[in-house]
């Protein structure tokens, strides 16, 4: 938490590098209401990060369109991500209290700017977490997520020699937008960033559209899951799960999933899902054995492609356990280590899980002695991907509601996140309705509250 609000402060000392050409750090309508606020008054209700492990329902302005290609969307859909809960826990960093999170949701076209013409009001879309200008290097590759000219933080550009794309209620690191667990959401370059949903995709499909069908797809494609090839998944959340799913569409022969824990019940439901996956539980290991050396016993040699679905923030070593603590390290290598260990010589290693700075103890030398393919998918480039996955979903070939467990109510998002972050009650993937969600579809779950 110091880490966070001390590079906010650095920020402010700093400054910005000037390259984006969009309204940076309007994470929240209330920090300027007449700046950000819509004239009407209008109030909405959305999920606000007030500290860590602390995130509140909150009433604040409706947001106003204050440039020419914005689109204002009532939103009609979103959920919560695990990357969502780096957030909560305070691990990524220039959260300022009162941030408005979420970068997954779908809605209705509400209102246009003055250069919006693809679009009509009503109109069903689904966002992309990341904001593309549409014009820049990456824009014209549709590689989105590393957009030059939406997001300049300098303090992610000397960490990281780059930056990526600003992304909606993600921290003012990713330029500080407010995000989508709202009942109204500002999209900027609203005619890029948004992909209308055709009629015989329902909200509780195309929302996933926005960030894990997209995520995952590339985890698999740009770690190159090819046929024959042996697949092992670290993490059965809903990202590892739909990586097991399109490594088999991909060719795979054998995918393996890896979790334990408090997380341990998704081993079972993911393979309710998707009978042909095998599983290993770590908190049932052996005496003596290691999640490498049961890998290896499994497959010979290990398997040919490991894909890390976590993240960096969770150690399970005291060693890691007392640096991310004390700051000596922002990220644990334990699940990279386990990885590059466990493939085969030349084997591939892609990394989709949160990563934010730096790491330590980390497998070097078997990743050059051995000739490891360590890929870091980065952030997924949605609109390289979106149209043709969305046309699975059309053809059947790919089904978000294998991963849809729970529907709730956006003024229980706080107590939802609580829910989430502890693994319980069986909640894999939720769908958030508002007051402009349409009835559940046919075969998605009913309501669940939380409100005692």
């Amino acid at each position: 938490m110091a880490v966070s609000q001390g590079a906010n402060y650095v920020e402010k000392a700093i400054g910005h590098t000037g390259d984006a050409i969009t309204e940076q750090n309007m994470t929240n309508p209330a920090r300027d209401r007449q700046k950000y606020g819509d004239p009407s008054g209008e109030t909405m209700l959305a999920l606000a990060w007030m500290g860590k492990n602390d995130v509140k329902v909150i009433e604040c302005p409706k947001p106003k369109i204050l440039e020419p290609r914005d689109v204002i969307l009532e939103v009609t859909g979103s959920t919560i991500c695990g990357s969502d809960l780096h957030l909560l826990h305070g691990a990524v960093i220039e959260l300022q209290k009162g941030d408005i999170l979420g970068h997954e949701f779908c809605g209705r076209v509400h209102e246009t700017g003055s250069e919006v013409t693809k679009f009509q009001k009503g109109q069903r879309v689904v966002a992309s977490f990341q904001i593309a200008c549409g014009s820049c290097m990456y824009c014209k590759q549709k590689l989105s997520s590393q957009c030059e000219k939406t997001n300049d933080n300098k303090i992610e550009n000397a960490m990281y020699g780059g930056r990526t794309a600003g992304m909606f209620g993600y921290s003012h690191f990713t330029g500080g937008f407010a995000g989508g667990q709202a009942e109204y959401v500002r999209v900027p370059f609203g005619d890029v960033n948004l992909l209308p949903l055709p009629d015989d995709v329902p909200d509780e499909k195309g929302l996933y559209l926005s960030d894990v069908i997209c995520t995952s797809w590339n985890c698999v494609v740009d770690t190159g899951v090819k046929e024959g090839d042996v697949v092992a998944i670290w993490g059965a959340g809903p990202i590892g799960q739909m990586c097991a799913e399109m490594s088999f569409t991909n060719g795979a022969k054998r995918v393996i999933l890896i979790d334990g824990g408090a997380g341990s019940w998704r081993l079972d439901f993911v393979k309710s899902k998707l009978p042909k996956v095998e599983t290993l539980n770590y908190t049932d290991l052996p005496k003596g054995e290691s999640v490498t050396s049961q890998l290896k016993k499994m497959e010979h040699g290990g398997p040919d492609v490991a894909l890390e679905c976590v993240a960096g923030e969770y150690a399970k070593g005291w060693a890691h356990y007392f640096e991310l603590l004390l700051g000596a390290e922002t990220d644990s290598s334990e699940i990279l280590n386990e990885m590059i260990t466990s493939v085969k010589n030349y084997g591939r290693c892609g990394v989709t899980g949160v990563y934010v700075g730096y790491t330590n103890h980390f497998n070097i030398g078997s990743i050059m002695e051995r000739g490891i393919r360590f890929i870091g998918n980065g952030q997924a480039p949605v609109h390289l991907y979106w149209e043709k996955l969305l046309k699975m979903i059309q053809e059947g070939k790919t089904d978000p509601y294998a991963m849809l467990t729970h529907r709730v109510l956006m003024e229980e998002m706080d107590l939802v996140y609580d829910v989430f972050n502890k693994r319980a009650d069986g909640m894999q993937k939720v769908f958030v309705q508002t007051k402009f969600s349409s009835p559940a579809a046919p075969g998605t779950p009913a309501v669940t509250s939380y409100r005692k």
